[in-house]
């Protein structure tokens, strides 16, 4: 079942913390639609460099500074996205998920009509807990600026028929972040698994 706005303000206003959804800071009740709830863009942002020494090894876990540089742009200010361009962000929002609760991360259609593409990766897991890394992408012709603090995505939730595990057990590689985080694929188990496969090629 997906969340109405009058669902959306019953979890965020529920008694029991089991089943309370948290949305901080919740800057305008305009915030809560009809079917979705608004999210805004945070201060934090990670550039990938186009000058990093030789390409991305996700299994060998390529250390984080020969790729990436974290830009800090205050609200009021603005950063411009290139064509082409891949830059991470974060929501504005902290949020804590029932464990009853999952959400989708959808673009914003004011945006997409500019070209950006908000979210590429846009399950949220039921019971987590922090602010939203966001892949910012300039799929246009023409550079376009961000502005932080502006309503940038929509999270669409839906009610689990059962409880799953919290999120934050030790398996979960993005656990409470306040900003937005780089890849951690290295740190997918499925790697010593599919080393161990029979059918694998040697080397």
């Amino acid at each position: 079942m997906v969340l109405g706005e009058d669902d959306l303000w019953a979890r965020m206003r529920a008694a029991d913390p089991e089943r309370r959804l948290v949305v901080t800071p919740l800057l305008s009740l305009g915030q809560v639609q009809s079917g979705s709830l608004d999210v805004r863009l945070g201060t934090d942002f990670i550039l990938l460099k186009r000058s990093a020494r030789g390409p991305i090894d996700p299994l060998a876990g390529s250390t984080v500074s020969d790729f990436q540089e974290r830009v800090r742009v205050d609200v009021g200010g603005r950063m411009i996205l290139h064509p082409n361009q891949l830059v991470l962000g974060a929501t504005l929002e902290y949020l804590s998920v029932p464990r009853d609760l999952m959400a989708y991360v959808i673009g914003r259609s004011s945006w997409g009509r500019l070209g950006l593409m908000v979210a590429t990766a846009i399950m949220v897991q039921p019971g987590y807990r922090g602010s939203l890394t966001l892949e910012l992408a300039n799929l246009a012709d023409t550079p376009v600026y961000l502005y932080p603090g502006v309503r940038v995505a929509q999270l669409v939730f839906h009610e689990l028929e059962s409880a799953a595990a919290p999120y934050s057990q030790p398996a979960a590689k993005y656990q409470a972040p306040v900003g937005p985080e780089f890849s951690k694929l290295a740190e997918d188990r499925d790697w010593s698994v599919i080393a161990r496969w029979p059918g694998r090629a040697p080397g």
